[in-house]
């Protein structure tokens, strides 16, 4: 495999940047400002970490203007360098050769359609009309359910478990040990005992999507579990049967959203934060970390919940008097009354 190299005249015409500095320089990788040698790229886009630039070995650094002044080598100025830095470091990634074919291992029930440019790895199995992609990779030990579909170019890494009536668009990205449609959570209760409510609703994956390791999709119980497109979904996450993701949003590990709730575009949901079941969140919400949603969110903007970390004994003591708020907050009003 040829490793990839750049001259930083190349990489400035590439996507569009200013440099100051040597045309000719030659990058062959990434590095953080910190570990970074001659003939790697940096990036700073966190101005509290400009101190870096003056001792760093890194050949080229793309930063944004402002901090131009502080560099002490060649420079590439961005708007957002992170983005910026992301784009070119995608150049210097070197993914193993996925050769389309079938692994002689595989299982393929007759009935499913395989694209001649899909790669099926070692102990695949593909379930009944089930159909998979143009350039898709089927990474080893992946089980594609009855009735799925895998769109052009999408890659399941490794033991990826679709169970049934799973869509993917067009580029989708699923991490070892996801699970997407299994049975959704849902139960009656009769005289007594629980009964099963059949789950006949599938799952729909948007183009461009992204989802984590061991993350977990259920399908509906009547219409779909739906993921619009460019959904980012960290790992170790639970999505509930009949939710709704809007395009673009991001979800950070251990998050969940329970049955039907309805979340918008581009919102940014925090690590180990819970949506409830039925709620609407509207487009453009930040939730924070740990934070629990109790209610529908109708506003743009950041919305948090939880108690700070504090030390155990002042812990302690504010979680004793949590029981008193509400006495506090009507002896409050009867004394404004009063006065």
């Amino acid at each position: 495999m040829t490793h990839p190299s750049f001259t930083t005249g190349e990489l400035a015409a590439r996507f569009g940047l200013e440099l100051r500095g040597d045309i000719d320089l030659r990058i062959d990788g990434v590095a953080t400002l910190a570990r970074a040698e001659p003939g790697q790229l940096a990036f700073l886009a966190n101005s509290r970490y400009r101190g870096q630039l003056t001792d760093s070995r890194a050949s080229v650094v793309v930063l944004r203007a402002d901090d131009a002044a502080d560099a002490t080598g060649a420079v590439l100025i961005a708007k957002d360098p992170y983005t910026a830095f992301a784009k070119m470091a995608a150049l210097f990634e070197q993914k193993p050769l996925r050769e389309p074919g079938i692994h002689p291992s595989a299982v393929i029930d007759p009935s499913a359609r395989v694209a001649p440019g899909a790669h099926v790895g070692p102990f695949v199995v593909i379930g009944a009309r089930s159909t998979v992609g143009e350039g898709a990779v089927l990474g080893p030990g992946c089980v594609i359910g009855d009735d799925c579909v895998v769109g052009d170019g999408c890659e399941l890494v490794a033991r990826v478990t679709l169970v049934t009536r799973v869509r993917l668009g067009h580029r989708v990205l699923v991490h070892p040990g996801a699970v997407i449609g299994a049975d959704g959570f849902g139960l009656a209760m009769d005289s007594g005992h629980w009964i099963k409510v059949p789950q006949l609703g599938g799952v729909v994956v948007g183009d461009d999507c992204e989802i984590g390791a061991n993350t977990t999709i259920d399908r509906g119980a009547l219409d779909d579990t739906v993921l619009e497109e460019d959904v980012r979904l960290d790992n170790q996450i639970q999505i509930g049967h009949n939710v709704r993701i809007g395009a673009h949003t991001a979800m950070a590990g251990c998050s969940a959203a329970a049955g039907s709730a309805r979340i918008g575009r581009y919102c940014l949901i925090g690590g180990a934060a819970g949506v409830l079941g039925h709620l609407e969140i509207c487009d453009r919400v930040v939730v924070t970390a740990m934070s629990l949603v109790t209610s529908s969110i109708t506003e743009p903007g950041e919305y948090s919940s939880g108690t700070p970390l504090t030390d155990n004994r002042t812990w302690r003591k504010n979680a004793a008097r949590f029981k008193q708020l509400d006495a506090l907050a009507r002896r409050v009003l009867a004394a404004d009354k009063e006065s």
